[in-house]
């Protein structure tokens, strides 16, 4: 699924910054995608900016928002918000069907 070369971008914000990362390879980015499994009930499929993504809300606060960019059939780029400030402006409603950022 993972582009050889993708890049994945972590926006942690102010409130977040030590959570502000970029890693590049898919090696790297699956590590620690990894890490995160723990969150993997919370995921909610979603379109962000319009394209494909995923809520990440546990217990109905939304704790980050990715967004997919895929290229010939692959991901090839992650990007990642989970400053809580700005997460906030967003709307964001939970329920078991896709949201939409």
């Amino acid at each position: 699924m993972l582009d050889p070369d993708v890049e994945l971008r972590i926006d942690g914000g102010v409130r977040r910054e030590e959570a502000s990362i970029v890693l590049r390879g898919a090696r790297d980015v699956a590590e620690h995608t990894a890490t995160c499994a723990r969150l993997a009930p919370y995921v909610r499929p979603g379109l962000v900016n319009g394209a494909a993504g995923a809520v990440v809300a546990p217990h109905g606060r939304p704790f980050s928002v990715r967004a997919f960019t895929v290229t010939n059939g692959r991901i090839a780029a992650i990007d990642a918000l989970l400053e809580p400030e700005r997460l906030a402006e967003f709307g964001l409603l939970g329920g078991s069907g896709p949201i939409r950022a």
